[in-house]
């Protein structure tokens, strides 16, 4: 069952101690495959897809034939939708993206350029499952940004394919280069180069806790998007909602993970009644049924509370990954939520529009970082160059209040590359 809590004495429940994806076994063997694949590149990689993937592979790279072929094998319907996903999600990433701008004022030019990163690597899980899904949020906003080349990597099946639907997505997204490798080895090979795979300025995209491990070892060598936790949802809903659509979009993020959290914070005692019986009736039916029911038992809460001011409270307190408000006037709330990677307003707007077909980005901060962090965006695809300039009246000006700064560091080299011009 699930656990029930009254107020904000949920904030010091154990259901926020959930496992650490630092774990020092993990670690350990991430250390040792990135080693390997920096010594011994492609032949490292051959290597563990066959002890990883049980597959033994005779190229790494997806042939661009073969990319076109799974596209034209893929349904039409599902097509259809990878379009409408992709043109949903340009839509709406094509008004991020950082400003240039200048700056000029009597003989001092202030400005700033903004880049486009010259190659990014994506992690696209494979294996037993597929989601196409990762490709298009990943992919859209660096195309946008105006990336040069996208590579992406995912694990092989045991015959060594790549499910259609995943090179559907590539094809559909404009993805330039995919490989046929996962896990830490994925992740080293981008980082530092093979034979084969081009190393890359940044990796995106989600993973295991091997994945999500080896993201964090290279971090400093190229960027990274985020470490990701397990899934979060919070739902602030009043009497007005449905327990049968409120407890299957708790569903929803419990069955992505054995550490996924639901939380449901209501006004209504009859919901949170309702809802924690749909939860069980629900549940039976679900193939994943073992999954998410350990995370509902373990890691989720139905929380009842006075008011929407306080249910808002609690919201920004846990900062989660997804909140929807599932209220009659959710617009009145939306300017009090501080902390939250995407927030659903009203009803009719299920979590699954962001993970699918909306056009916002489901990559999203989990683990409380909404407090400091954002969700996937063309800007994290992008880096701003400054530059500036000066006329000669304009430094003699303030040269010696430039080497009185530099001295009072006693840094006397940049002093003098300030006087020296004179």
């Amino acid at each position: 069952m699930i656990r029930r809590f009254c107020g904000k004495e949920v904030l010091a429940a154990d259901i926020f101690k959930r496992g650490a994806q630092g774990d020092e076994g993990v670690r350990a063997i991430v250390l040792g495959v990135i080693e390997r694949v920096r010594k011994e590149g492609d032949q490292a990689l051959y290597a563990y897809a066959e002890q990883f993937d049980k597959c033994k592979l005779t190229s790494l790279e997806v042939s661009e034939q073969e990319i076109k072929d799974a596209y034209n094998a893929t349904d039409d319907y599902f097509k259809e939708t990878l379009r409408l996903a992709a043109d949903n999600l340009k839509r709406y990433h094509k008004e991020q993206g950082g400003k240039e701008y200048r700056i000029e004022e009597d003989g001092v030019t202030l400005g700033r350029r903004v880049l486009p990163l010259e190659r990014v690597g994506i992690y696209v899980p494979g294996g037993t499952a597929s989601y196409p899904s990762t490709v298009l949020m990943n992919a859209v906003p660096a195309k946008i940004a105006g990336v040069k080349e996208i590579v992406m990597v995912t694990p092989p099946q045991k015959d060594g394919g790549v499910r259609k639907e995943i090179l559907a997505a590539a094809y559909v997204a404009g993805v330039d280069r995919v490989f046929r490798v996962g896990g830490a080895q994925a992740v080293a090979a981008l980082a530092y180069g093979t034979e084969s795979v081009p190393k890359v300025d940044k990796i995106v995209g989600p993973g295991n806790m091997y994945v999500a491990a080896a993201k964090r070892e290279v971090f400093g060598t190229v960027d990274i998007d985020m470490i990701a936790g397990p899934s979060e949802i919070l739902i602030v809903a009043d009497e007005g909602a449905s327990p049968v659509v409120v407890a299957a979009d708790l569903l929803g993020q419990a069955e992505h993970d054995r550490q996924a959290q639901a939380i449901l914070v209501t006004t209504s005692d009859a919901l949170a009644e309702r809802t924690a019986a749909e939860l069980e009736r629900q549940l039976a039916e679900l193939p994943r049924a073992s999954i998410a029911r350990e995370a509902i038992e373990r890691y989720s809460a139905i929380v009842t509370v006075k008011d929407t001011d306080e249910a808002i409270e609690i919201a920004n307190a846990v900062a989660p990954e997804h909140l929807e408000l599932m209220i009659a006037d959710p617009e009145r709330c939306l300017d009090a939520v501080r902390h939250a990677g995407s927030v659903f307003l009203g009803y009719h707007t299920p979590e699954v529009l962001g993970d699918y077909l909306a056009g916002t980005n489901h990559t999203l901060p989990t683990n409380g970082t909404a407090r400091f962090s954002s969700p996937l965006s063309v800007e994290d695809f992008q880096k701003k160059t400054s530059y500036l300039r000066y006329s000669r009246d304009k430094l003699e000006a303030i040269k010696d209040r430039l080497a009185d700064f530099a001295e009072r560091e006693g840094l006397s080299a940049h002093a003098r590359s300030a006087t020296k011009r004179f």
